[in-house]
């Protein structure tokens, strides 16, 4: 990249930066960009700038491959039903060392080398979320959300800190269950009256034909949103993520975006430059 297009990059980025500062961003980090060693450094650069110019973001994580790993690894069969795993006690116990114990540890740790200081947190600490049965409980110990209770979040915010938080949580009786990370990021920006809702995905975003990448919507308004997911053009694992963005939206989020994880630095491409890299979808209509 050559001086005048370093400069340029600059200029752009400028307003953006002027507008988020002091801002929260919530970040379900997951996907390509979870998996592979390159475009993890480039979120964690991303999370370390938006610190240093200001925005507070959080990050809110899930970690499906790596709980499979270690089931493999302890010879515990992994069950799906609906799309869904299904987590029994022995199950639960695994998700809950893996997300809460290791995973967590290796994104505070890799915040806190560029920069940032981290913070891990589970959705069971300081009553942060409270977790209630999915559907009718075949699924086990699968929970949606309950309630959020965001204090723990605006202290450790207010103290500089970026909040990292993993997708268990316990109910009322103290007992731990899994919740879809989109869903936790999602109630969480609510929660937090966010600025934005930032969804790394293994896609470009919505798109029109699922078969052709070019077919990318760059903004929806929420009426759009829900007409597509009508339509059926978004649909299969698509479909829970457009939600999450709308529910979010009807609890005061400014924007939501779905964005490539698989493409670095995709964070700030989506955060600070005029064309953006994903799906944004906005307003309350």
């Amino acid at each position: 990249m050559d001086d005048a297009l370093r400069v340029s990059v600059l200029s752009e980025a400028l307003p953006y930066i002027q507008r988020f500062a002091g801002r929260r961003i919530v970040v379900k980090y997951g996907g390509a960009a979870m998996a592979h060693a390159e475009l993890q450094t480039a979120v964690f650069r991303d999370l370390a700038l938006l610190c240093s110019v200001g925005v507070q973001p959080v990050v809110v994580h899930g970690g499906g491959p790596e709980i499979n790993h270690w089931l493999k690894r302890l010879a515990i069969a992994p069950e799906f039903k609906d799309g869904l795993r299904v987590t029994d006690h022995e199950t639960m116990d695994v998700v809950e060392m893996v997300l809460v114990g290791r995973v967590n540890k290796q994104i505070v740790n890799g915040l806190n080398r560029l920069g940032a200081k981290a913070v891990g947190l589970s959705g069971s600490d300081g009553s942060l979320v409270e977790a209630r049965s999915w559907g009718d409980g075949s699924h086990g110990m699968v929970g949606d959300v309950a309630k959020v209770n965001p204090d723990v979040l605006e202290a450790l915010l207010e103290g500089g800190y970026v909040p990292v938080l993993s997708s268990v949580a316990a109910n009322p009786d103290g007992v731990a269950h899994n919740i879809n990370a989109d869903t936790v990021a999602g109630e969480v920006a609510a929660a937090l009256q966010a600025e934005k809702l930032i969804l790394l995905t293994d896609t470009p975003g919505i798109l029109r034909n699922r078969e052709d990448p070019g077919s990318l919507i760059r903004q929806l308004k929420l009426s759009e949103a829900r007409q597509l997911i009508h339509e059926g053009v978004v649909a299969g694992g698509m479909t829970p993520k457009t939600e999450c963005c709308i529910r979010a939206l009807a609890q005061g989020v400014s924007a939501a975006h779905i964005v490539d994880g698989r493409v670095a630095h995709a964070l700030l491409l989506e955060v600070f430059t005029d064309a953006g890299i994903g799906t944004m979808v906005v307003g309350r209509s």
